[in-house]
């Protein structure tokens, strides 16, 4: 177990870009990056011991700062969209940064992804871990109070990737964070995902309108929303129904059941990668990389391409503040905003 640590770059502002490489006893490792707390990648086995790349990345951090649609990166304050880039509390209306068809995405204009944290790496005799720290300031992209935040990322010889998220305020404010990595288990991208395998624990998600904004919730019963057993991605992915056409395919929270089973699961048959999810979040925004642009370069060699991976977000209901099929998303100073999720990469 061990923590190696190098220079990424510098941002445009000078301030230095660290990698921290997690490594475990099996020869598997984990990259984090300082700024946005992103995972850079996760090198883990497939069947026949061939560690390689699981998720989407850059190779520099010039590309990260210019253009990346949130590779691996840490969302807050909310991820998701807010409707209007405006919401309520307590009477006071709270103008954000829009910058999303005149929403608020993924924490406004500079979120958490943008952000350099403060670092401190733990080695112990069966994990390693990167403790994160940010202080959100009162009125940052317009919202309301100090918010200290914590996360913790750890890596152990399991190969699981466990997410500890913790958050306090001084006012009355919103927090919904998640963790935007772009899986793919054929190893550095050798297949898109519309040839893997997954499952949702969710026997209703939520629909949205052209602008992925929520608009209620339905049961996945007969749907192409339905991975209560695990299917192909691109099994239903072109049906004519108009949930996908209102996003141009997958792009939709799903109400996790809590029933004590896994959240969600995803399988590369070819490679035997499995990789499970655990969260102790209400809900995983499935995203299928849609509109992901053709044609960047990533690391382990890969090139994007639509559905070239897909993103499972565990969070709390997104938009919930304004939206009236959810409870709000109100951290007040007297509340500890907690959430944890947990990836293990498995042998099928």
């Amino acid at each position: 177990m061990e923590i190696k640590s190098t220079n990424f770059g510098f941002t445009k502002s000078g301030e230095e870009v660290t990698k921290y490489t997690l490594y475990n006893d099996n020869d598997c490792s984990v990259s984090i990056l300082n700024y946005g707390g992103i995972i850079n990648n996760i090198m883990v086995p497939d069947k026949d011991g061939n560690i390689e790349n699981v998720v989407l990345g850059f190779d520099t951090f010039k590309e990260y700062e210019e253009k990346s649609p949130f590779f691996g990166s840490l969302v807050g304050r909310v991820a998701g969209r807010i409707s209007n880039a405006s919401f309520e509390i307590d009477g006071t209306t709270y103008n954000l940064a829009a910058n999303n068809n005149g929403n608020t995405l993924h924490g406004g204009l500079k979120g958490f992804d943008k952000v350099i944290w403060n670092v401190t790496g733990i080695v112990k005799k069966d994990s390693v871990s990167l403790y994160l720290n940010y202080i959100s300031e009162d009125g940052e992209e317009g919202f309301p109070g100090t918010l200290d935040v914590n996360v913790t990322y750890t890596f152990n010889n399991d190969n699981e990737l466990e997410i500890y998220y913790s958050g306090k305020t001084d006012k009355k404010t919103i927090i919904n964070m998640t963790n935007h990595s772009y899986f793919n288990l054929s190893g550095n991208g050798k297949r898109d995902v519309l040839e893997q395998y997954l499952h949702i624990n969710a026997d209703k998600y939520g629909l949205v309108d052209t602008e992925i904004i929520p608009i209620g919730v339905a049961d996945v019963d007969g749907t192409a929303f339905d991975f209560r057993e695990m299917k192909l991605v691109g099994s239903d992915i072109k049906n004519d129904e108009v949930q996908l056409k209102n996003a141009g395919g997958y792009d939709h929270p799903f109400m996790l059941n809590d029933d004590g089973n896994i959240s969600a699961a995803m399988y590369d048959e070819k490679s035997g990668r499995y990789m499970e999810v655990v969260t102790d979040q209400k809900a995983v925004v499935f995203y299928a990389c849609n509109q992901m642009e053709a044609g960047m370069k990533l690391a382990s060699n890969m090139v994007t391409k639509k559905h070239i991976a897909l993103c499972l977000e565990t969070q709390y209901y997104p938009d919930a503040i304004n939206q009236d099929c959810f409870d709000s998303n109100i951290l007040s100073p007297e509340d500890t905003y907690k959430a944890y999720t947990k990836y293990s990469f498995k042998i099928k």
